[in-house]
């Protein structure tokens, strides 16, 4: 055994042993339980980040774990390879996306074995891979037969430069983030997913997710946003045929009495009417289209609406209120119309106050003040006045109330309303899914046959930056439909890049089964996911498409789960300097640079112990040079102690230890330092089930400081003592079991230079066979015990006594304690007090 650590050649032997015997490859065993680990696969950019390392490393320190508890554990690996910046890559590189995608994942592969992960790599998957998306494209189709999914006109947010649908994150102070062109509202033709069929479902179900952050569980069931309120249906003067109307949903009904305008979005036919010859209306309504419509940019943006001159009816008085053109208002949302209460609602009032539009309270608090309407909004529920034959009623009362009321005159009805939105899937961009449907002049969107899927993205392409190539690529387009035979063209939209990761997770269950999107007896064995690992940042969308799509892969009888990720964990960034690594801010850390000079297994010891997993990491050189120190101090601590350990050969019904080792024999120094180490394993234990992985490193820490004194009876050389001695057989078998303990909790975390110290110790072959430590519970027994001894009600010594010791003993060892004999000054003692197990007061 070398005397000194070398990180590059200790990492080189143990991951060429993993990669001979093939260690991390798994199979459906049913004599095991099952783990399946799962952290989010990575868009394939080339190079690993910290926040990768820190992600990916804790992932792999559960599977480990889990394995040593004798689990069938399956770690996957794939990526996640479609998306906008390969596209964007490929215009600046000169490339087509498939080329510097797949060129990234060799990259990349390669800086993931060299940490050391665990992945069954037979199960590798690729998003872009026709093998993979083409049982996207077949289950699409089996939706769209279901009539799950849909198409229809929609607006987008579009850069009329790059020809292409902007997300609202992706609008920047109203412009393209790409090429600062300004952005436009504009309505096409797009795919949407019916996931509000299922939203009650993925709301109820969240309770059952007891594993997951609340924080998380919180944020979906906020975005789904269930909410009972009534659809109150206005009329439009003028309408004397009563055909038109104004649907508004509000979950304040008991507010009703107090509408003073009806507001509409820019896109709402009622808009379209009044701009007709209306120059400024027109314009308002173009200026709308250029919004930013994202949540926060709405919440902040100026609220701005002009009168279209048109009245609405009002349901109960009959009375005429004004309809306002409003830029809060989306059409997306409802029948894109609300009733304005200005003394009830902020942002009615603010608005109000802007254009002068009528305040009337009609709720009251319940100790019957006015409210104070010069400063804003009452919002509370209280007591109606001003209401007519609602008044005195209760808000909840009038809610009953006012919904009858509405439902016997057909004005209204009581409705559960969600937040949620149907999914749109179309993206007009080309590094993507292609979408199997072909556009037919007389059929209409006709489904792709079975037989000729999938459809195959074309890969040699030339990226322009407007546009997508597949739109200038008759070859890909020009089809016969499927149908009736004559020409037609297929979608040149591509899928939501969501859609891929919606699913992955059951794919690695089965990657290479060919005739179907799962073997469903595999994805019966191993699903759902028993630990997710990701980012906070996909707790809404990833997260819940991919809760949404396991309910629609059920109810095709492909998996019979109804929810991916019984446990999830949501690690937190890597910051130096305070802020988030960034390549903008110059504060990022090269992980390459520092496996090159480190080592993985000090990478990852120290991104383990920086910080609980759910918190931010702090960035320190100094604590990565702390790591580096401590595994080199148990490297050299393991060479020292080489011979006890070689020496003393292991029984089969011990195999870390010798010959069922006689307790008995120790001192009680070596009783104790026993007595410690497994305190420390069963405190370790306990905070691998917590995934408390920082605890973990520092009480590796203490055990190492515990053993690593002096041998009694070696000499500098670590020459061996005596045979006969029984202290030193005693403390050879201490060294042994504590080193056997010490390198298997250490393995999840370190496990290449555990690997080969396993080995070289005799220990064993590998030590990912290795079973977790047990307690010995006989040996947190102590047989002696530290008391208190006070004077005049103030600790002044501490003594260690037997435990069998009575209380006249007990009397006489702590009177005779040199401290207590200095603190009683030569002054008699006029009582002892004894409290069995805690402590001995002296009052003199």
């Amino acid at each position: 055994m070398d005397p000194q650590y070398n990180p590059e050649d200790v990492e080189q032997k143990a991951q060429k042993y993993w990669l001979d015997n093939n260690s991390f490859s798994v199979v459906e065993d049913d004599t095991k339980e099952k783990f399946y680990c799962l952290s989010m696969f990575p868009y394939p950019s080339g190079d690993l980040h910290m926040g990768h390392v820190r992600n990916y490393t804790i992932g792999d320190v559960i599977s480990r774990y889990q394995r040593m508890l004798g689990k069938n554990v399956l770690q996957p690996m794939g990526w996640d390879a479609f998306g906008m910046p390969a596209e964007n890559a490929a215009i600046k590189h000169k490339i087509p996306p498939a080329k510097w995608t797949r060129e990234n994942i060799i990259k990349m592969k390669t800086q993931f074995k060299q940490l050391g992960f665990g992945y069954d790599w037979d199960r590798e998957l690729a998003t872009c891979n026709p093998d993979y998306y083409r049982w996207e494209q077949w289950f699409f189709l089996q939706l769209l037969e279901k009539k799950l999914v849909y198409k229809k006109t929609a607006p987008v947010n579009w850069c009329p430069h790059d020809q292409t649908v902007l997300a609202n994150e992706q609008v920047i102070d109203g412009c393209c983030w790409r090429c600062d062109t300004l952005v436009v509202r504009k309505e096409i033709p797009q795919w949407f997913m019916r996931i509000t069929d299922y939203a009650q479902e993925l709301l109820d179900d969240l309770s059952t997710l007891t594993d997951w952050p609340e924080r998380v569980v919180t944020m979906q069931r906020n975005w789904i946003g269930r909410s009972e309120g009534v659809e109150v249906i206005f009329g439009i003067a003028g309408d004397e045929n009563k055909k038109k109307s104004l649907k508004v949903f509000t979950t304040r009904p008991d507010t009703l009495m107090g509408v003073t305008y009806v507001a509409v979005a820019a896109e709402h036919p009622l808009s379209q009417k009044a701009a007709k010859e209306n120059q400024v209306l027109t314009d308002f309504i173009a200026e709308c289209k250029t919004m930013d419509v994202s949540e926060a940019a709405m919440e902040t943006a100026e609220k701005k609406g002009l009168d279209t001159g048109l009245k609405a009816i009002h349901p109960i008085t009959n009375e005429q209120v004004p309809i306002f053109i409003a830029n809060f208002v989306l059409m997306a949302y409802g029948e894109g119309a609300v009733m304005a209460v200005p003394a009830h609602d902020q942002r009615d009032w603010e608005f109000a106050k802007k254009y002068n539009v009528p305040i009337g309270p009609v709720v009251f608090p319940a100790d019957g003040s006015k409210p104070d309407l010069n400063s804003g909004a009452f919002t509370d529920k209280g007591l109606l006045k001003n209401s007519g034959e609602f008044d005195g009623l209760t808000s909840d009362q009038a809610f009953t109330a006012i919904a009858e009321f509405l439902e016997k005159n057909h004005k209204g009805e009581r409705k559960i309303n969600f937040r949620l939105r149907d999914w749109g899937v179309s993206r007009q961009r080309y590094w993507g899914t292609p979408i199997p449907v072909i556009n037919c002049p007389d059929c209409g969107a006709v489904a792709v046959k079975d037989k000729d899927l999938p459809v195959v993205l074309p890969e040699e392409v030339t990226l322009k930056g407007t546009g997508s190539p597949l739109k200038d690529m008759p070859e890909f387009y020009k089809v016969d439909c499927p149908e009736c035979g004559a020409g037609a063209e297929r979608e040149t939209d591509t899928f939501d890049t969501f859609m891929e990761s919606s699913w992955y997770f059951a794919r690695f269950c089965s990657p290479n089964h060919d005739t179907g999107m799962v073997d469903k007896k595999k994805s019966d064995y191993w699903l759902p996911v028993d630990q997710y690992v990701g980012g906070i940042e996909h707790a809404i969308l990833h997260l819940l498409y991919a809760r949404f799509f396991t309910k629609l892969m059920r109810d095709e009888k492909l998996t019979t789960v109804p929810e991916p990720f019984s446990r999830l964990l949501t690690q937190g960034m890597v910051l130096k300097d305070g802020a988030k690594m960034s390549k903008s801010k110059g504060n990022t850390v090269d992980p390459l640079s520092l496996l090159k000079e480190y080592g993985a297994d000090t990478a990852r010891l120290f991104v383990m112990f920086a910080a609980p997993p759910e918190q931010s990491l702090e960035w320190s050189d100094e604590a990565v040079g702390g790591a580096f120190r401590f595994l080199k101090r148990l490297w050299i601590y393991a060479h020292r102690a080489e011979n006890q350990v070689l020496n003393n050969q292991a029984s089969p019904s011990k195999p870390y230890l010798d010959n069922d080792p006689d307790w008995s024999l120790a001192t009680e120094e070596q009783l104790a330092v026993r007595r410690k180490v497994h305190t420390i394993l069963k405190g370790v234990t306990a905070d691998f089930k917590k995934n408390q992985f920082n605890t973990v490193v520092s009480a590796a820490m203490k055990i190492l400081n515990e053993i690593s004194k002096p041998l009694p009876g070696h000499d500098q050389d670590n020459t061996k003592a005596p045979e006969n001695d029984p202290v030193i057989k005693v403390h050879d078998w201490l060294i042994r079991e504590t080193l056997s303990i010490l390198l298997r909790i250490l393995s999840p975390i370190v496990p290449h230079m555990t690997h080969v110290l396993w080995r070289e110790l005799n220990f064993g072959d590998d030590i990912l066979q290795a079973d977790w430590p047990e307690v010995d519970e006989a040996a947190l027994v102590s047989e002696s015990i530290k008391l208190i001894v006070q004077v005049n009600g103030k600790k002044r010594s501490e003594i260690e006594v037997s435990m069998k010791a009575d209380k006249s003993m007990l009397e006489e060892i702590a009177l005779a304690d040199e401290n207590v004999v200095r603190f009683m000054d030569g002054k008699l003692a006029k009582k002892v007090i004894v409290v069995p197990g805690r402590l001995v007061n002296i009052v003199i």
